[in-house]
């Protein structure tokens, strides 16, 4: 045989290989998550990384994502599936499961969130350390949060702490639920896939949300007013988790794991708050379309609001382990990170 013909033949094999290692993956991982295939983490964030894993694998790992709960169940219940290895990985928002994770609580409350990219850097650095106890069920990939939220009200602009009396108000989170009571409002749980029907119910008045989800799930349709928080600190964010069944993870050969850790950590955190910080923008455009009447907060009223719902940050410290150093903690990273982005 030639040396042409030799060179042809191993390039064929190996081509071949390629493509069996593509259509046949070792491993092949379900990923669960209550999303719309529109929104920003399915298209931004999970099928490029998704892609990306594939690739680095050579075609040894596939993940297959279910976007909308299509394998079942309810939003608080998608990080004890991944748990119990009902599916493979998930991304879900820790607030749905209040108490649940303690110590990363301290990014939900009033006030002190940044950017989505600075606050989730600092989040992923923070629980390296501080949550270690709260994630040994799962093999965490990244927690990120998204960028502050803003309220979106069917009926009136909520221009001072005085206007939120009486309405009623989805609250994201268990800290916010307590700020808005504070505040002389009803605050309503429920996950961000029940509230389009509720607007239009009228059994809220209000959602709070940033602006990169509400397109997906049309609040922008539903609402008339946006309110929105200047300054460098948003009135909240909530945390995600994505995350991986601790059996699936360790069932990987080391080099396998390697691609996972690859595509884990600080540097993916920072990734995902970067898409959700750039998705706030398409969402207000969506909100100005529909002719919705934006107003910002100015300072003054917006120290009123934080006074008001100190009392929330101080409840968290008093009953939090070292609870002051963690606050600082947290309120340092994120500092930390916005000097690092360039922010400030």
């Amino acid at each position: 045989m030639s040396v042409k013909k030799i060179i042809a033949t191993v390039a064929f094999s190996v081509l071949g290989i390629s493509a069996m290692a593509a259509d046949k993956p070792e491993y092949t991982f379900k990923l669960h998550h209550l999303s719309p295939p529109s929104s920003t983490m399915q298209s931004k964030v999970l099928e490029p990384w998704a892609d990306k894993i594939f690739k680095e694998s050579n075609g040894r790992i596939k993940i297959d994502i279910y976007p909308s709960m299509q394998l079942g169940g309810k939003p608080p219940e998608l990080y004890d599936q991944v748990r119990k290895g009902i599916v493979d990985m998930s991304w879900t928002i820790a607030g749905y499961t209040p108490g649940r994770f303690p110590n990363g609580e301290v990014f939900e409350l009033p006030f002190m969130p940044g950017s989505a990219k600075s606050t989730s850097m600092a989040l992923q650095e923070y629980s390296e350390t501080e949550m270690v106890k709260d994630l040994k069920d799962v093999h965490v990939l990244a927690l990120h949060t998204h960028a502050p939220g803003s309220f979106h009200n069917r009926n009136q602009a909520v221009k001072t702490a005085a206007d939120l009396k009486g309405l009623k108000v989805r609250a994201p989170n268990k800290s916010m639920g307590k700020a808005l009571a504070n505040m002389g409002a009803s605050p309503i749980f429920m996950p961000v896939t029940e509230m389009a029907g509720a607007l239009s119910k009228g059994v809220i008045d209000v959602a709070i949300l940033p602006f990169e989800v509400t397109n997906s799930f049309k609040i922008d349709e539903l609402t008339k007013y946006q309110t929105e928080f200047s300054g460098n600190r948003g009135l909240y964010a909530q945390f995600f988790i994505l995350s991986m069944n601790n059996k699936a993870y360790n069932k990987l050969p080391d080099d396998l794991k390697q691609v996972i850790d690859n595509n884990s950590g600080i540097e993916l955190a920072g990734r995902i708050g970067g898409f959700f910080d750039i998705a706030e923008e398409p969402g207000r455009e969506a909100a100005i379309a529909h002719g919705n009447i934006f107003y910002s907060l100015p300072e003054s009223e917006i120290a009123a609001w934080k006074a008001a719902m100190q009392p929330v940050t101080d409840e968290w410290i008093k009953k939090t382990k070292n609870g002051a150093e963690k606050y600082k903690k947290a309120a340092d990273l994120i500092t930390k990170y916005e000097k690092l982005n360039g922010e400030i």
